[in-house]
């Protein structure tokens, strides 16, 4: 028999610490909650003080029979669920099923999953803190009275199966609104001028500034044509150079929000990929003899604070790896956003020195990439500036001036491990000017006027909604991946190009809303609310108060609606091809899986089609049908005749339209680590696939 039961939330996370810990102590775990509000149901008693009635989650009584006997022959037992308020909470359902005293010191928490830490977060247990529950509790109940309201409203005047809720309906609107700006963006007309020069056989790019000293903007060809008309002669003077030493700092170690853009930028993950990939790095990774290891810290975080034993491994592992002059020299002031609840440390791997290279072999293709965003991040924080030699150089002729700007990096410091991507993408690469004196003369050839015009805002990427939420104070790290979940699951907003478009449902759903329930997407109320959460937790207001404020005029506006909103009819798309059993028209349907082609019949015809799109090769092995590009039910693209079942042609890889030259058999795209590659499917033929 064990001495002590520690229950934890995952199987992973229960292995790890269970080797951690020793024979005296046995680790179980609940897989998550074990209680919560009931589907069925409203589940808040709003009469009596908005009480939740909590039931058993359906399929968990053999997990709570097994916590509850284990937990009968152990001296004491320890709940160590996650640092957060969702941990806190389930520490408190688990309290409560099996019956310990909450005021006793029974929780146990810990940032990252490592040996130390787990055996000094245990010299330090605590009792479970109400605040955090409450504040967890709150958001729960508030979520449940918008959408347990709001929904069946939807359900009633626009189709089954929407939903509404504070965060998800606040994101939506930035989506729409953002979507309203570009339709009614109108372009301006600009123009800019480039040249090449030349000295002495060394070229560089220079562009228009300005004349006789003043920056002049070019917003017509007019313009254009008066500065062109000033120069005479190609030759041009160099009238200034400026030299200048720039220091670049590193930025600092992720957040949950940067880890999230980030890995959108660089990795093409999706923000829900990216926060399950790096759960598995926080539970733990078996790395061979060394056993299962947590490799990362808690991933749910808004805090750039990184402990002083962590800074001091890190220093340690730079000097030996890079040299000391890629330490950094002083240690830099943390910048606090104003929303954060700096409850945990940044992500940072649980050791510097277990480099990306050392673990790869025991990490998944996805795992590895993240862990070493993660880990060359970290690293990268804690290095020396990089230092640039910067050079500006203005070359006149007849008072026309142009601008040419060169960099060249003097000192790497943190970036020979890691610079930060953006949105807009930039070039990293030097870009080197001529060594150029004041009074010499250059060469310009080539002058070439270009129109432009302005661009509308961008839509928005997974990132950038991200990064537009925490800026607002909207949600908080752990709501961001479900939140843009929901709001594709729901049909409100679809993925083209990597950017949300709102679909038309969405439109009408936060036209609805915005009419009759406006505090929901009003930005302020929703971080105003947000602030609130926080105060609960630090035990500044109690949280019934908070959900009573907000439930007494929502229940006046509820009441409006159910009254004075209409219906609305969303008449189907229709997809232009006609029901091959039937005659009617096909219509866009939305499923389980996505869209897809139905018949307008329906019910009494149900033939439905896959949405499938050609890609201009002939089956090679019918050769009468077309291959066609379709998804999986794991949404993985692979490749089919759309004669189909007649003709059962699939590939995984994508088939050309051209023949092998060597043996005339099927030539597909490969993708390999290196790249993409042709191959013949019958013969050794390969070549590189053109970029």
């Amino acid at each position: 028999m064990s001495d002590y039961l520690v229950i934890v939330e995952s199987p992973a996370k229960a292995k790890t610490i269970e080797r951690y810990l020793g024979k005296k102590y046995k680790v179980k775990a609940s897989m998550g909650h074990i209680r919560d509000l009931p589907k069925s149901q409203m589940g808040v008693d709003i009469k009596n003080d908005y009480e939740p009635k909590y039931i058993t989650i359906r399929g968990k009584g053999p997990v709570i029979k097994e916590l509850k006997t284990a937990a009968k022959k152990a001296k004491k037992v320890f709940l160590a669920a996650d640092p957060d308020r969702e941990g806190e909470a389930i520490a408190w359902h688990l309290a409560h099923m099996l019956e310990l005293d909450i005021h006793s010191d029974c929780r146990v928490v810990f940032n990252e999953i490592t040996k130390d830490a787990i055996r000094e977060s245990f010299q330090h247990p605590r009792a479970i803190n109400m605040h955090l529950v409450d504040a967890q509790q709150t958001r729960r109940v508030l979520d449940r009275l918008v959408g347990y309201n709001i929904s069946p409203l939807l359900w009633k005047k626009v189709k089954k199966g929407l939903s509404a809720g504070r965060v998800q309906s606040v994101a939506l609107r930035l989506i729409i609104d953002r979507e309203k700006e570009i339709k009614e963006f109108q372009p301006e007309e600009y123009w800019s001028i480039q040249a090449e020069f030349i000295k002495q056989n060394e070229a560089f790019t220079a562009y228009f500034y300005g004349i006789d000293g003043q920056k002049l903007d070019l917003k017509n060809e007019t313009e254009v044509k008066g500065v062109l008309a000033r120069l005479k002669g190609h030759h041009f003077i160099v009238k200034s150079v400026t030299r200048k030493e720039r220091k670049r700092n590193p930025v600092p170690p992720f957040t949950t929000s940067s880890l999230q853009q980030e890995a959108a930028r660089k990795l093409n993950f999706r923000t829900k990929k990216t926060m399950m990939l790096a759960q598995q790095l926080y539970e733990g990774i078996d790395l061979g003899s060394e056993g299962t290891v947590g490799l990362i810290t808690y991933m749910r975080t808004d805090s750039t604070r990184v402990s002083e034993t962590a800074q001091q491994e890190a220093l340690s592992y730079i000097e030996a790896a890079f040299g000391k002059d890629y330490v950094a020299q002083e240690k830099r002031k943390e910048k606090k956003s104003t929303n954060a609840q700096d409850a945990h440390e940044a992500i940072r791997p649980t050791s510097v020195f277990r480099d990306p290279n050392s673990v790869k072999p025991y990490l998944s293709r996805d795992q590895y990439r993240l862990y070493k965003l993660i880990w060359e991040r970290f690293v990268a924080s804690q290095m020396a500036p990089a230092l640039l030699d910067t050079m500006s150089v203005d070359l006149e002729n007849e008072g026309v001036i142009f601008r040419a700007n060169g960099s060249k990096v003097k000192f790497s410091g943190f970036m020979k491990v890691y610079v930060e991507g953006t949105d807009d993408q930039t070039d990293e690469q030097d870009r080197l000017l001529p060594d150029l004196q004041e009074g010499e003369t250059v060469i310009g050839k080539d002058v070439e006027p270009r129109q432009h015009f302005t661009q509308p805002p961008p839509r928005y990427t997974e990132a950038r909604l991200v990064k537009t939420l925490e800026e607002l104070g909207i949600g908080r790290p752990s709501t961001y991946a479900p939140t843009l979940d929901i709001i594709q699951k729901r049909n409100y907003v679809v993925l083209e190009n990597k950017r949300f478009v709102p679909t038309e449902l969405g439109e009408i759903v936060t036209e609805l809303i915005l009419e009759f329930f406006p505090e929901i997407l009003d930005v302020e109320f929703t971080a105003k609310m947000e602030k609130s959460l926080d105060e609960i937790e630090e035990g500044k207001i109690e949280w019934v108060k908070v959900v009573d404020e907000f439930y007494r005029d929502f229940e006046k506006r509820l009441q409006i609606a159910e009254k004075e909103m209409k219906e609305v009819e969303i008449k189907d798309e229709l997809a232009g091809i006609n029901c091959e059993v039937c005659g009617s028209p096909m219509v866009y349907k939305m499923g389980r899986f996505g869209k897809f082609v139905a018949c307008s019949n329906f019910p009494e015809c149900r033939h439905t089609k896959p949405i499938v799109k050609a890609i201009g090769v002939k089956c090679p092995q019918c050769h009468e049908g077309n291959i066609v590009e379709r998804s999986s039910k794991k949404k993985r693209i692979f490749y089919g005749c759309d004669r189909f079942p007649v003709c059962d042609f699939m590939s995984w890889d994508k088939p050309l339209s051209r023949p092998c030259p060597k043996c005339g058999g099927l030539l597909v795209e490969k993708k390999l680590k290196k790249g993409i590659q042709v191959q013949c499917v019958k013969c050794d033929y390969e070549e590189e696939a053109q970029s």
